[in-house]
């Protein structure tokens, strides 16, 4: 319950404040833009460099969406009323992480307009965009789950999220990686790679060992956020 608690209280900070409706409103314009342009020109009924485009997009907002998460509560003293009050440091990251997927899941929602719309005029693979839907969803709640860490290492704003862009690049630079080398060092880069991954789910497959990467990425993340926190509880 206690995390819950945090969560409702993050959620109070993002719909309060114009925060999430300036970075809800700048995704679904920019994803909007695309989709308009991709369908009016193409006339193809497929979503996958929609999603793709929007998961780009995403990789340059989670970071502004994170930035202020645990970053400002260090900086107004209020991490140290958390941290001394009867809430342990998981939930108080738990609830902070899920209060940004949660912000991030609505704009997925309103994009699902996407789909509908091509299905009222076209036979769509409704399948294929489900799994696209599916790991877009997860590479962008991988995005925050690092934003998350970020925040935790520094109480400016600006330097957390600059910091959590600097990773996500690290992840869409090993793509590339995996086009340079050839063997063994190829088959690892493309393994630790994001968007190889992604484009599994943009082309309809939803493979067990793409899903627990992400997944598994995000527990790693929140991980180090927990023992960042923790150690500055202990300080």
């Amino acid at each position: 319950m206690k995390m819950w608690e945090i969560l409702k209280r993050e959620l109070k900070g993002y719909f309060f404040s114009p925060t999430a409706y300036v970075l809800l409103g700048f995704y679904l314009l920019i994803s909007g833009y695309f989709f308009s342009t991709f369908v009016l020109s193409t006339h193809y009924a497929v979503l996958s460099p929609i999603l793709s485009s929007m998961v780009t997009v995403f990789m340059f907002i989670s970071p502004i969406l994170t930035m202020r998460l645990i970053s400002e509560d260090m900086k107004t003293g209020t991490d140290q009323l958390l941290l001394t009050s009867p809430v342990t440091v998981t939930d108080i990251v738990i609830g902070k992480f899920f209060s940004a997927v949660f912000v991030y899941l609505v704009a997925l929602v309103i994009t699902f307009l996407y789909p509908i719309y091509l299905k009222l005029y076209s036979s769509p693979d409704m399948g294929s965009i489900i799994a696209g839907y599916i790991g877009v969803f997860l590479i962008g709640a991988t995005f925050i789950s690092i934003g998350l860490f970020a925040s935790s290492l520094t109480e400016n704003q600006m330097i957390a999220g600059v910091i959590g862009f600097a990773l996500i690049l690290v992840f869409w630079l090993i793509s590339w990686l995996g086009d340079v080398f050839s063997g063994k060092a190829k088959t690892i880069f493309q393994n630790l790679s994001f968007f190889d991954r992604l484009n599994n789910f943009l082309n309809g497959l939803v493979n067990l060992s793409d899903v627990v990467f992400f997944i598994s990425v995000i527990i790693f993340f929140i991980f180090l956020t927990i023992r960042v926190v923790d150690k500055r509880r202990w300080s």
